[in-house]
């Protein structure tokens, strides 16, 4: 019994770690592979690599729609902040402010820039008609006119395109080849962020960082790490580039089908741009030629992502075990679409996954419940033996077979639960849903801790029910060890989003239900056996 009690505290404490570490490791980026692909024009010159890094700044032209509130410069046509008006910030103070650069110290800009003689990069200065542009309700999209000084006798206008109830925003160049000869010019899109900001908490860090997509190579992440020790430079036939952070992701999605060159630069110390650069091909004399991408900028909600382009779902990343997350979390989501609330919705699915182990479980259980009612004898063989390790080993080993109890037959169960329970912790951590999403009282967040620490509590009152509920450890060190856990895994809890622990919660309070069940059951067959004098 003590061999089986040590396993499932060692199964139950690795599980817990095993959140933990995978959860940071699967959100850890991967080493960019090289790739084969014919090499585009080089990189933008954009390396001061001074302590500091600062943007000119021009003229501002706000912007409003139904989903953004944005402000553009002239100075390179920088889209220099992005709000999300159907997203709250993390204080409720307003809308979500996704990109800014009102702060060296928290830096979020997304930039473009054309390269050849005389085509305005990033530092060129735009012009515009107006300074404020707001969609009206008949409209379903709203442009953006930029147009740069003409040089050489080509003329560049850049356009973007916001549409209602999207969060692709279409970004075009017009170029008008005025002068005499041909011109083959490149175009570039690029992010640049800080490396400190949007880190989340010590107890529950977050990945921000790049990340880009091919065909080839399928989804990869790049931490700033990385990219302050060597700039990444990766040639590519097809995909896109961007930057991701817990819940929300930008991603510049060239609509050319060029080859095209993926790359990061480091600005500063603390600031980095990561980005795209490809062909745009032959522009004749006396022609015209346009070049289109998106830009992606929202929250990570799968039907937008899908949309977007092929890859942009592996954003919101489930690890190795996608495989059972993303039925999970369609599961939630027709749920919540039913009941309207997303903390109903996680109690439904943990009674919903409760059920579907419910019989695996039940063996588990009555493994436990059999060596429950077994401890006095298992008392009184130790008393028996003493320090006789060998002979207690054996004459437990006895009872086990006469008994036809399996001391490890409660593992199985436990360990094939295990990656269900894995896939629901990601699951409830990454999705953007959660987000100030209120369950009821005074958790008005579910991807907040718990403000006065109600649920934890909770968790740890199971915990210790539990213990309670099953067979007692006869060494006096690890029956120590297992009262201490529940307060332990309690303060431990403190620290999770209040959706996390009320799934625990609830899955604890079911157990606890069979649990006690099957105890029952089996002590009454105890008793009319012990009765009938087997």
């Amino acid at each position: 019994m003590d061999t089986r009690r040590l396993i499932l505290f060692v199964i139950f404490s690795f599980s817990i770690m095993l959140l933990w570490d995978a959860w940071q490791k699967e959100h850890a980026p991967e080493m960019p592979a090289a790739q084969t692909a014919a090499t585009p024009q080089g990189t933008p010159a954009d390396k001061p690599q001074e302590n500091g890094f600062s943007l000119k700044k021009g003229e501002r032209i706000s912007v409003k729609t139904d989903r953004y509130a944005a402000v553009i410069d002239t100075v390179g046509g920088d889209l220099r902040q992005l709000s999300l008006l159907e997203h709250k910030a993390d204080d409720n103070s307003g809308p979500y402010e996704l990109m800014s650069d009102q702060s060296k110290d928290e830096l979020y800009v997304a930039q473009t820039g054309l390269k050849g003689d005389g085509l305005p990069t990033h530092y060129e200065t735009f012009t515009a008609t107006d300074t404020s542009y707001v969609m009206q309700e008949s409209e379903n999209s709203l442009e953006v006119r930029l147009t740069a000084p003409e040089t050489n006798r080509i003329a560049v206008d850049k356009i973007y395109t916001f549409h209602r109830g999207q969060y692709q925003i279409d970004v075009r160049y017009e170029i008008k080849n005025n002068s005499e000869k041909a011109i083959s010019p490149s175009v570039y899109y690029q992010i640049i962020h800080d490396s400190e900001s949007n880190q989340g908490s010590k107890m529950m860090p977050t990945f921000t960082g790049g990340a880009y997509f091919t065909e080839e190579d399928k989804y990869n992440k790049v931490k700033f790490d990385e990219m302050a020790k060597k700039d990444v430079s990766i040639n590519a036939k097809d995909g896109w580039v961007g930057l991701v952070q817990h819940y929300f992701v930008s991603a510049w999605i060239p609509q050319s089908k060029a080859e095209r060159k993926f790359y990061t630069t480091k600005l500063s110390d603390h600031d980095f741009s990561i980005g795209t650069i490809l062909p745009v091909g032959e522009i004749a004399a006396g022609t015209t030629k346009t070049i289109d991408a998106k830009l992606f900028s929202g929250p990570q909600e799968q039907d937008d992502l899908e949309a977007a382009a092929p890859g942009m779902e592996y954003v919101v990343d489930y690890g190795i075990l996608t495989i059972i997350a993303k039925p999970l979390m369609w599961l939630l989501t027709h749920i919540y679409d039913l009941v309207k609330n997303w903390g109903i919705a996680i109690i439904i699915l943990t009674v919903l996954i409760k059920a579907a182990f419910f019989k695996l479980s039940a063996s588990g259980y009555r493994n436990m419940a059999h060596l429950r009612e077994m401890a006095p004898r298992m008392q009184a063989l130790k008393d028996k033996f003493g320090d006789d390790k060998q002979k207690l080993q054996q004459a437990m080993m006895e009872m086990y077979r006469t008994e036809k109890i399996n001391p490890m037959g409660g593992c199985l169960p436990i360990l094939v639960q295990i990656p269900v329970f894995i896939s629901l912790y990601w699951v409830l951590l990454g999705s953007v849903q959660l987000r100030h999403a209120p369950f009821f009282g005074w958790i008005q967040d579910l991807s907040a801790t718990d403000p006065y620490f109600i649920l934890p509590i909770l968790m740890g009152a199971t915990m210790i029910i539990q213990t309670t509920l099953n067979p007692p450890p006869t060494d006096p060190i690890q029956a120590k060890v297992m009262k201490i856990m529940p307060v332990l895994f309690s303060v431990f809890f403190f620290f999770f989003p209040a959706g996390l622990v009320l799934y625990w919660l609830v899955n604890n309070i079911l157990s606890i239900w069979q649990q006690w069940a099957i105890n029952r059951m089996i002590h009454a067959e105890a008793v009319v056996k012990k009765g009938n004098g087997k």
